[in-house]
């Protein structure tokens, strides 16, 4: 999970808390490393919480302790059901229902997205592990053709099942409170442009975004800011270099990861959000933008056309002139701000973890049964120490990188 910083972790976590109602009628297991367990401590209780040791958290063994430990820790539970949250950590052994969460095949579409043994892993390694699952979701139809033409999985065993979004934390209110509450500690004051994401070159095209913010301050002399809100990852000192190297590099301004609890006052206090992404399996960020009503722009790459629908303004990623353009039209036209205000919190209420957790629910039980288990009384999940997994009548989420 990433200590909760990445997007799967977050989905991990939203899941989980969704399925707390499931817990009453399936034994749900979580499989944690020792390190992430205060953050799935609000489980604690309904659902039964396994720690894994730390040194598993290294890619290299994080992998071994699927492949080769989890599985002997199915059999002894008695899991019938296993749900691992992201296709990196897929099982190869099969001593229970395999499920697996697949948010992208970013490495097909991104070259450079990852370092070598990552592109080949991802590549390669993992297409033969999702051919082994016996339910596949997708966050999105653009994903679940991904994995059907990439994976060669049949459509047979692929479900789409949209992220979902927490409307009683990500909601509209007071932009003034908002900025009280994350700007004024920062002292950032005056209108802005924020990008949630984190600092990942190519993938995320701060490098576009910089350039173009860079040409609109040029052009109009306008006061408007630019937030980049994101912990680093790789490249991100390509993107540091390239805010040290705008002449307006004093009006970007880095936040490094924002704690997710802060995340909604940002929202509510940038006056619009972009998100000039080049490819994206889902796309979180935009839709919480607009469930706290800020006007969105956003690249329809990947699966972000599915995801944003008409309510954002649009992004052509690698047409810098065309987003500087969009930048001075959303400084400069509050009508429009408002056309997309109102659209994006249409848009937001499509969303929602309760029926996500729902239908994914429904997935662990047709997995179940395809794989009969006379002791099966429970659905556990399973996973790695960044995982979580799910039994026939048993739930299971272990550490690592799946649920």
């Amino acid at each position: 999970m990433q200590r909760g910083r990445s997007g799967v972790g977050q989905y991990v976590l939203s899941l989980v808390r969704a399925l707390i109602p499931a817990a009453a009628e399936h034994e749900i297991t979580l499989f944690v490393l020792e390190q992430d367990m205060p953050l799935l401590e609000f489980a604690s209780g309904p659902m039964r919480l396994e720690a894994v040791s730390e040194r598993h958290r290294p890619p290299v063994r994080d992998i071994l302790w699927h492949q080769a430990e989890l599985p002997r820790l199915l059999r002894r539970h008695g899991i019938g059901v296993l749900h691992v949250p992201s296709y990196r950590r897929m099982l190869w052994p099969r001593p229970c229902a395999l499920v697996s969460t697949i948010h992208d095949l970013a490495p097909f579409h991104l070259a450079g997205k990852y370092d070598p043994a990552r592109m080949f892993y991802g590549r390669v390694v993992a297409r033969r592990l999702a051919q082994r699952q016996d339910e596949i979701v997708a966050v999105s139809k653009v994903t679940a053709r991904d994995v059907e033409s990439l994976f060669h999985v049949p459509a047979s065993r692929l479900t789409v099942i949209p992220n979902g979004l927490d409307h009683a934390q990500f909601r509209p209110g007071s932009q003034a409170l908002a900025r009280e509450a994350v700007c004024a500690r920062r002292g950032l004051t005056g209108p802005f442009f924020l990008y949630v994401a984190r600092l990942e070159h190519p993938a995320k095209n701060h490098a576009s975004l910089i350039s173009a913010f860079s040409r609109f301050k040029a052009a109009t002399g306008s006061s408007w800011r630019l937030v980049l809100a994101g912990g680093d990852w790789h490249g991100a000192e390509t993107i540091r270099g390239l805010v040290r190297a705008s002449p307006f590099a004093r009006e970007i301004d880095l936040l490094g990861f924002v704690p997710p609890g802060d995340l909604p006052d940002w929202y509510r206090a940038a006056d619009v959000f972009v998100f000039p992404s080049l490819y994206e399996g889902f796309g979180m960020p935009p839709v919480e933008a607009m469930a706290c009503a800020c006007p969105v722009l956003s690249s329809r790459a990947g699966a972000l056309d599915e995801t944003v629908g008409s309510a954002a303004g649009l992004l052509e990623p690698l047409d810098i002139e065309q987003i500087q353009s969009q930048l001075t039209r959303a400084a400069i036209d509050p009508a429009w701000r408002g056309d997309l205000r109102r659209a994006g919190l249409s848009r937001a209420r499509d969303f929602n973890w309760d029926a996500t957790a729902k239908a994914t629910l429904g997935v662990y039980m047709r997995a179940a049964a395809r794989y009969p288990s006379p002791d099966a009384t429970h659905v556990p999940w399973g996973g790695s120490p960044h995982q979580d997994k799910v039994p026939t009548h048993s739930l299971a989420h272990g550490p690592g990188t799946t649920l």
